[in-house]
C-alpha cells in the first residue's frame, strides 16, 4: 500500500495556488516535486514523484516506466532517456534538448510546457502518455492520485501472470516452493500416539459384552509402527447362556493388528519395507490377515503430476487464448495468422477439466472445455514401480502367500504389467502369472485389461463425455473348475452409465448399473437405478433394485429417502422400502436429530418392518468434550432391550516441549507441527542461549487443526497427513513491534507419522537508520544512498524523498557505513562535506534505531 505524503495539507495547497518555488535547473521554472499515489489497472499502486502546476500534473517518465517494468535508460546527462516499450522493436527517445520525443518511426514535438527536466530526471505531462503510449492517466485534484489504465499488456501484468501460471502449474503438480524446506527426521524410538475407545452392550433380556481398543503409534528405528490391541468378550458371554463352542476368543490374534513402515520417498529403488501385517491385492480369495514383508518403490503419497499432451486447434486469427486447467490459469497465448495456437496442457491423476477461453480484438470472448480422466493405475512415461510381498495367511492352516507386481509406463498412453502371485491352498494351480495393460485411446476413452493364468481375463472401457456423462463397461471371463476365486462364476458382465444434472433449483446424480453373472447351471441379472440430488432445499434419494433370474419371476423394490431441516435446527431423516411384486411397503423408518449444548447432539427413530412385524424404537445422545467423545443410546424391539455406552479419544505427547494433548479424534497414524517462535537477537538463524520465545506468531497451512497457545507462545498443528509435504506460510504482520521481522515466511515440511515436529522460527530483531541530505539547507530529493556493512557489501539502496529524507528498515546487529553514490554527485555537478557517516546496529530486544545522518550538498 503507498504511504501517505510527508507534506501538510494547508502547505501543499499553498504550494499548488502559487505554483512556483526553487528553481531546480537553469532553464526550468521554480518547481518542487512531490510523491502523489499512482494507481495502474490489474498491477496495484505505488508513489510516483511528481510535478503540479495548475490542473495538470507531470510524471517521472523513469519512475513510471521502472513500475511497469518498462526498459529505459538515461542518457550522462539525463536530458535524454531512451529504451523500448513492450517489444524490442517498439524504440523510443525522449530528447529534452529537442523537445521532442521518437517513436515507432515518428516524431511528436512537445510544446515548451510539456516536458520537464530537473536534476533527478524527466517530468512529462499527464496527457502525452495516453497521445504516445496508449497510457491513459487520469488526475484526481482532490485526493491528489493519479489512476492508470490501458487495453496493452504491459510487462508488468505480463510478469504478473506468468507468475500466476507457474504457480499454478506448480499447485497442480504438488510442487510449491518456500522459502526453506525440512525434511523428514527417522528417530530410533520415540512413542507420540495412541487412540482408546470403551464400548459396553447390555441387552434385556440376554447378555452383556465390552469391546476395547488401545492403538499406540510410535516410530522405532526410523519407521512408523502402530500396534492395534482389540479385546471383545462378546463370544464368552454368548458361550454361558448358550453353552455352546466358543467359536472366537475374547483376545483374538486374527483382530489384533501389527505394522512397521520405513518409508523414503526419496529413494526411487526402494521407498517402503513394510513388515507384519500387510495389506496385499491379490487375485485369489484371501479374507484373513496376511502377516509377512512387503517391498515396493511406490510412494506413499498419491502421485498428482502425469505430464503433458499437446493441445492444438484453431480460432479467429490474432485472437488470445488461455488455458485454463480446474479452473487455475496455466497458460495464453496468441493465434496465429491463420488461427492456429497449441499448448502443452499438464495433466494431473482424476479427472482433469479443461478450458479455453478465447477473446477477440474487440471485446469478443468465447469458451470451450474438456475433461480428461487419468486414471491412478496409469504411470508417466518410462516410470518403473514394483511391490512385492510375502507372508503367512491367518486362515487356520498357516498358508503360503506371495506375490509380486511389476507396472511400467510406456509412453503418455499406455502403461503395461504384470507379475507372479502364490497361493499354496489354491488347487487348482498355486502359481498364477498375470498380466495387465491399461491403453488411454482418447482423452475421453480409456481400456484397461488383465489376464490370470488358469484364473480370468478381464477388460473394462470407459468413456466420459464433455457434459459429464459417464459410460463404463466391465467383462470378466472365469476358468471353468478354477478354485483361486471363491466363487463358481463363468462370466460377469456389468455396464454402468451416469451423469450429473444442475439448474438453478436443483442439482441431481442419476447412475444406471446392470450386472449379469453366469454360473454352470444357471444365470441372473440385477439393475440399480439411483437418483440422488436436492430438490428445493431436501435431499432426495430413490434407489430401484431389480433382480432377474431364470428360475423365479422379477423381483423389484425401491428405497426412497429424504432429508431435510426443521425450525430449532432440527433435522428429519425419512426412509421407505417399498416392494413392487406385493404393491406394499416393506418397511418405514424416521429419525429426528438435533444439535444441542453446542457439542451434543440428540437423535430419536422410529422403525417399523411390516415384512418381519419387528418396530424398533432408539433415542441417542452424544457430547463431544474437548478430551473424549461420549456417546450412550438405547433401542427397543418387540422382545428386547439394548443399551450402548460408548466413550473414545486419543493422546498426543511431545518429549521435547513436554506437551500432552487429549482430544476427541483420532491422532495414530497421523502427524504434526509444533512451530516455537523466538528473538533471533543475533540473526544467525539458530537458537541459542538468552534468545527467548516470542508469542503473537500466525501461521497458515491448507490442513490440519492449528492450536495457538499464550501460555507457552508454541502453535501446534495436528491431525496432518504423513509422509506429505505441506506449505506453511507464517503472517509477516504476526507481531505488534516491526523491528522483530521474519525472513523466511514459507515453510515446505515433511511431515512425520505418530509425530510432532518441532520447527523453531527465527524473529529477526533488526534495526533502522534515518537521516536526510541537504542542497543549500534545504531538503535534495532523489538523492542515491547506499548503505554498506561491515565487508563493504552493499545492504540496501534507497533514493531520498522529495524533502531530502531517508530511512531504512531491517539491519541485522553489526557496524554499518551510509554513503552517497559519487557517480551521482559528479553527473549532477555536486559536492558534500563527508559522503560516508559510519554508524553501529546494536543487539536488542526491541531493536535498535540509528537518526541524525545528514549530509550536506553544495555546488563547487
Amino acid at each position: 500500500m503507498p504511504s501517505i505524503p510527508r507534506y501538510p495539507v494547508p502547505l501543499l495547497l499553498l504550494f499548488l495556488f502559487f505554483c512556483s518555488t526553487q528553481a531546480y535547473a537553469r532553464e526550468e521554472p521554480q518547481y518542487d516535486e512531490i510523491l502523489v499515489p499512482l494507481m495502474v489497472q490489474n498491477i496495484g499502486s505505488t508513489e510516483i514523484p511528481s510535478i503540479i502546476c495548475k490542473d495538470s500534473i507531470y510524471l517521472s517518465i523513469s519512475d513510471l516506466f521502472n513500475f511497469l517494468k518498462v526498459r529505459n535508460s538515461f542518457s550522462p546527462r539525463q536530458d535524454s532517456l531512451t529504451g523500448f516499450f513492450i517489444t524490442p522493436q517498439a524504440v523510443f527517445l525522449i530528447d529534452k534538448v529537442n523537445n521532442r520525443i521518437q517513436y515507432q518511426g515518428k516524431s511528436f514535438t512537445l510544446p515548451s510546457g510539456g516536458l520537464f527536466h530537473t536534476p533527478t530526471g524527466l517530468f512529462l505531462q499527464s496527457d502525452y502518455f495516453e497521445k504516445i503510449f496508449g497510457l491513459l492517466c487520469v488526475f484526481n485534484f482532490r485526493d491528489l492520485s493519479v489512476t492508470l489504465s490501458t487495453n496493452i499488456e504491459l510487462p508488468a501484468i505480463r510478469e504478473m501472470r506468468q507468475e500466476t501460471m507457474r504457480l499454478n502449474i506448480n499447485y497442480l503438480k504438488g510442487e510449491i516452493k518456500a522459502d526453506t524446506t525440512i525434511a523428514r527426521n527417522y528417530p530410533l524410538v520415540h512413542i507420540g500416539m495412541a487412540d482408546w475407545s470403551v464400548i459396553a452392550t447390555q441387552r434385556l433380556p440376554g447378555t452383556s459384552d465390552t469391546r476395547l481398543n488401545l492403538t499406540l503409534g510410535g516410530i522405532i528405528a526410523g519407521g512408523e509402527t502402530n500396534i492395534s490391541l482389540n479385546y471383545n468378550n462378546f463370544s464368552q458371554a454368548h458361550q454361558e447362556t448358550s453353552h455352546h463352542a466358543v467359536v472366537n476368543k475374547s483376545f483374538d490374534e486374527k483382530q489384533q493388528y501389527y505394522r512397521w513402515r520405513y518409508a523414503n520417498n526419496d529413494h526411487q529403488a526402494l521407498r517402503q519395507i513394510i513388515a507384519g501385517k500387510i495389506f496385499v491385492q491379490s487375485t485369489a480369495s484371501v479374507y484373513a490377515p496376511v502377516v509377512g514383508l512387503q517391498f515396493t518403490n511406490a510412494p506413499t503419497t498419491s502421485r498428482r503430476s502425469f505430464g503433458t499432451y499437446t493441445l492444438s486447434n484453431y480460432t479467429e486469427p490474432g485472437w488470445i487464448v488461455e488455458l485454463y486447467v480446474n479452473n487455475s490459469l496455466v497458460d495464453y497465448t496468441k493465434a496465429d495468422a491463420s488461427g492456429f495456437f497449441t499448448f502443452q496442457v499438464p495433466m494431473v491423476y482424476g479427472n482433469t477439466l479443461v478450458k479455453l477461453r478465447f477473446y477477440g480484438p474487440w471485446g469478443e470472448e468465447r469458451s470451450r472445455e474438456e475433461s480428461i480422466n487419468i486414471p491412478f493405475n496409469f504411470l508417466p512415461r518410462h516410470e518403473f514401480e514394483y511391490t512385492a510381498s510375502a507372508g503367512i495367511v491367518e486362515d487356520g492352516h498357516n498358508s503360503g502367500f506371495s506375490r509380486i507386481q511389476l507396472n511400467y509406463g510406456a509412453s503418455p498412453k499406455i502403461t503395461v504389467g504384470g507379475g507372479m502371485e502364490y497361493l499354496s491352498t489354491v488347487t487348482s494351480g498355486k502359481n498364477m502369472p498375470f498380466l495387465n495393460t491399461s491403453v488411454r485411446i482418447m482423452p475421453s476413452i480409456l481400456l484397461s485389461g488383465d489376464y490370470t493364468c488358469n484364473v480370468k481375463a478381464r477388460g473394462i472401457l470407459s468413456y466420459r463425455a464433455p457434459s459429464n456423462l459417464e459410460v463404463e463397461l466391465n467383462y470378466t471371463r472365469y476358468k471353468r473348475g478354477q478354485t483361486a476365486i471363491s466363487y463358481n462364476y463363468l462370466e460377469e458382465r456389468k455396464l454402468s452409465i451416469s451423469r450429473p444434472f444442475n439448474s438453478r433449483h436443483f442439482s441431481a446424480f442419476s447412475r444406471l448399473m446392470l450386472n449379469q453373472v453366469l454360473l454352470p447351471d444357471t444365470k441372473y441379472t440385477t439393475a440399480e437405478w439411483l437418483l440422488s440430488g436436492s430438490i428445493l432445499g431436501i435431499g432426495t434419494g430413490l434407489t430401484t433394485y431389480a433382480i432377474f433370474t431364470e428360475q423365479a419371476p422379477l423381483y423389484a423394490y425401491s428405497n426412497l429417502s429424504l432429508s431435510f431441516r426443521l425450525p430449532a435446527k432440527m433435522m428429519s431423516t425419512s426412509q421407505l422400502q417399498y416392494e413392487y411384486n406385493n404393491h406394499k411397503p416393506i418397511s418405514m423408518r424416521c429419525e429426528l436429530s438435533k444439535q444441542v449444548f453446542h457439542h451434543g447432539y440428540v437423535n430419536i427413530s422410529y422403525e417399523q418392518n411390516f415384512k418381519s412385524r419387528i418396530t424398533n424404537i432408539g433415542i441417542g445422545f452424544r457430547y463431544d468434550l474437548p478430551f473424549t467423545q461420549t456417546g450412550l443410546s438405547s433401542w427397543h424391539n418387540n422382545n428386547m432391550t439394548t443399551l450402548v455406552e460408548s466413550l473414545r479419544g486419543s493422546l498426543i505427547y511431545d518429549n521435547k516441549t513436554k506437551f500432552l494433548d487429549a482430544n476427541n479424534r483420532i491422532s495414530t497414524g497421523t502427524g504434526g507441527i509444533i512451530l516455537l517462535p523466538y528473538l533471533d537477537l543475533n540473526c544467525n538463524g539458530q537458537r541459542e542461549a538468552g534468545e527467548p520465545r516470542v508469542a503473537g506468531l500466525k501461521a497458515n497451512i491448507s490442513n490440519g487443526r492449528i492450536q495457538y497457545s499464550d501460555r507457552d507462545t508454541l502453535v501446534r498443528i495436528t491431525d496432518i497427513e504423513p509422509y506429505t509435504n505441506y506449505h506453511i506460510e507464517l503472517d509477516p504482520n504476526s507481531f505488534d513491534n516491526i523491528a522483530w521481522q521474519i525472513k523466511k515466511k514459507s515453510l515446505n515440511v515433511a511431515i512425520d507419522p505418530n509425530r510432532l515436529k518441532l520447527i523453531e522460527v527465527p524473529v529477526a530483531v533488526l534495526g533502522e537508520v534515518s537521516g536526510k541530505v541537504y542542497l543549500n539547507r534545504e531538503g535534495q530529493g532523489r538523492i542515491i544512498v547506499g548503505i554498506y556493512n561491515s565487508d563493504s557489501i552493499l545492504v540496501a539502496h534507497i533514493l531520498t524523498e522529495p524533502d531530502g529524507y531517508f530511512n531504512f528498515m531491517g539491519l541485522t546487529p553489526g557496524s554499518y557505513t551510509v554513503r552517497l553514490d559519487s557517480s551521482q554527485l559528479l553527473r549532477l555537478r555536486l559536492s558534500a562535506s563527508t559522503t560516508v557517516i559510519p554508524f553501529h546496529i546494536i543487539c536488542s530486544n526491541d531493536g535498535d534505531m540509528v537518526d541524525g545522518l545528514d549530509f550536506q550538498l553544495f555546488v563547487p
